[in-house]
């Protein structure tokens, strides 16, 4: 009898294993479709403040409400859109028309000047650079080959854009679709705080991406401007990538900081290094600093404290955390999938003391 047991506790076991590798394979199969499913829900929560007032302030039937909300995102997207083809093309047509020769003599120009500008002759280090011949085993056609590898992505991206446009009306028609699912796996005594803990996290969420909207938008005039005043080429496009860029939490604003500094310098190419290209540069440098200033100590604060109702420390800890787990995406999600966190067990483990201190402000 023992024999037996263990053995049908072994094959249990097994097939347990087996199911769930199945079904990791399957959602990794279909991550494409979550994908879709994930950008769907986020554009949910953006529009369901919009609906929200629409059926309330103008007394508009939801359907009606949620056509209006997705035209509006919808025009507002292509708005955006717009501002950015015509440059992104004349861009792409520019570079898949590259003299890459010209190119490769204009970096070592600007190479050659700033090795003279901090005098860095005297260690050798322009003869290092000629002994290895660096600049000639850059391969410089991979830059319009990228670019035609975007043109050639396109027809992926419209699939996707419509499939998510899809999924996004029904999402903001029917608020219970997503909850209705997950219900089915809830028990029937658990519905009530399921749903309680559902509509907290909806309101608690919108507010956070809305806010991060916002924060985005704050972050795109400050840089443009600075862009602007300096002359730099292409600075709605470069701003607008920048202020993309810092919805990554802590690494963002780093990485949109040197591909500023690379591409004031590069846009610069042929000019005097130490007349134009090097003062140009600090003083973009110190406009975006000042820019980052303003969104550490005004715009951030207010969303995480008011929109996620979480202590700024706590905020750092999840997002480090979630970051050495899981990389870029884990930060990204930190905060909204904290927070979804925080909701339900409050709703659920009320009693629990860490539980009450950690949710004490929701």
């Amino acid at each position: 009898m023992n024999s037996k047991i263990i053995a049908s506790g072994i094959l249990r076991a097994l097939s347990i294993i087996i199911g769930v590798a199945i079904l990791l394979f399957f959602l990794y199969e279909i991550r494409s479709v979550l994908a879709y499913l994930a950008i769907a829900a986020v554009i949910s929560l953006i529009g369901r403040p919009i609906v929200l007032f629409l059926r309330r302030r103008f007394k508009f039937k939801n359907t009606l409400a949620v056509i209006v909300t997705m035209v509006l995102l919808i025009a507002i997207f292509l708005g955006i859109m717009s501002l950015f083809i015509p440059l992104v093309i004349e861009q792409i047509h520019n570079l898949s028309l590259l003299n890459i020769d010209e190119l490769q003599k204009n970096l070592e120009d600007l190479y050659i000047q700033i090795i003279n500008y901090f005098q860095l002759n005297d260690l050798d280090v322009k003869q290092s650079f000629n002994d290895y011949n660096l600049f000639s085993k850059i391969d410089y056609s991979i830059i319009p080959a990228f670019f035609n590898s975007i043109i050639s992505g396109f027809g992926n991206f419209t699939v996707g854009f419509f499939s998510v446009l899809f999924i996004s009306f029904f999402f903001l028609k029917d608020s219970q679709l997503f909850e209705n699912g997950i219900l089915m796996f809830i028990p029937d005594s658990k519905e009530s705080r399921w749903k309680n803990s559902s509509t907290k996290i909806k309101d608690l969420l919108s507010r956070y991406f809305n806010g991060l909207i916002l924060q985005m938008v704050i972050l795109f005039i400050l840089y443009m401007i600075v862009l602007v005043v300096f002359g730099i080429k292409n600075a709605i496009i470069i701003a607008f990538l920048c202020a993309l860029l810092n919805l990554i939490p802590y690494v963002g604003p780093l990485i949109s900081l040197v591909l500023i500094i690379i591409l004031t310098m590069t846009s610069n190419l042929g000019a005097s290094f130490s007349e134009v290209i090097f003062p140009k540069t600090i003083y973009v440098v110190i406009g975006c600093l000042i820019a980052q200033f303003i969104d550490n100590n005004l715009s951030q604060p207010i969303i995480f404290s008011k929109s996620v109702k979480s202590h700024p420390l706590e905020i750092f800890l999840i997002i480090i955390i979630a970051g050495i787990l899981f990389g870029i995406i884990g930060m990204m999600v930190a905060v909204p999938g904290y927070t979804a966190i925080k909701v339900i067990l409050k709703e659920f483990l009320s009693e629990n003391k860490i539980v009450k201190k950690l949710t004490k402000d929701l």
